[in-house]
């Protein structure tokens, strides 16, 4: 009896407790299922937009290309009563209408032709800014009145003052200008197919007789001298340069003022368009 007497005041406390908390444990599981299911009902509605919206694209792509189709097939009609009626008139003969019907289906093919050669275009001057920004990041912040890069009409031109390049009156590259031309090499080294030409220019200052010929020479030795830097201290392959001399007869400025001299005294890196590269470009989509 003193046992009994004991235990089951215990027994009737963890009673007490247990019906105590198996409705706090419910409740809590009331809880998580409830936002469970309301994120279950969530992702649902999500995922029935989603498939509404993809419905919709599928109908809208689907109705456009039934109306271009039939917009051709109609076009098509009226191209062959034209041709028919034309016939019937004996203003054409059967082998000229057969001939027009060829000209004219060949539009849409010719259509789709100029729409990828535009998007040649734009990939070619894509690849030729990104040229310029690779070549001005490894140049730095060099001044522009001493170096300038730019496109002009999809062509790539890096313009380098004689002031840095050359000492008054010489062909002789100096050690400063040395280092700006190994930038510039590293970055065509990494364009393996991309040709270019080194231009001379000077200003409409006669040339001193007895050391050079005239201007003519003087733009041309200059132009020699920095490729064969290029070649010889930076690696680059004789085969993709072309030296040339302009002399005074391209300036960028007036021959009047000093400023002017100044700026039509330059040599000039022309990056040459490759036409078989721009045509790769119009077979293969770029990447």
């Amino acid at each position: 009896m003193t046992i009994q007497r004991y235990v089951l005041p215990v027994l009737a406390a963890a009673t007490v407790l247990a019906s105590c908390s198996a409705p706090r444990k419910l409740r809590e599981s009331e809880a998580r299922n409830a936002r469970l299911d309301s994120l279950y009902k969530d992702a649902t509605a999500k995922l029935q937009r989603c498939d509404e919206d993809a419905a919709r694209a599928a109908a809208a792509y689907k109705d456009r290309v039934a109306s271009l189709t039939e917009k051709q097939q109609q076009l098509q009609t009226n191209n062959t009563q034209m041709l028919d009626h034309l016939k019937e008139l004996s203003v054409i003969s059967s082998s000229q209408a057969e001939s027009i019907k060829k000209s004219l289906d060949n539009i849409g093919a010719k259509d789709a032709y100029i729409k990828d050669l535009q998007g040649a275009i734009a990939r070619k001057d894509s690849l030729n800014m990104q040229l310029v920004l690779n070549l001005k990041g490894a140049i730095g912040n060099l001044d522009d009145k001493d170096i300038n890069i730019k496109v002009e009409k999809g062509v790539v031109y890096i313009d380098i003052s004689d002031k840095l390049l050359f000492k008054s009156g010489s062909y002789e590259v100096t050690d400063k200008a040395k280092d700006v031309l190994g930038k510039v090499a590293k970055v065509l080294l990494n364009q393996p197919d991309i040709e270019f030409m080194v231009e001379g220019h000077t200003d409409n200052v006669p040339y001193r007789p007895n050391v050079l010929l005239d201007n003519w020479d003087l733009s041309v030795k200059r132009a020699t001298s920095v490729v064969r830097i290029l070649q010889n201290q930076y690696g680059i392959p004789p085969a993709r340069m072309t030296a040339a001399g302009r002399s005074e007869y391209v300036p960028v400025a007036s021959n009047d003022t000093p400023e002017g001299k100044s700026a039509n005294r330059r040599t000039r890196i022309v990056i040459l368009p490759q036409l078989d590269q721009f045509f790769k470009l119009l077979e293969k989509p770029a990447n």
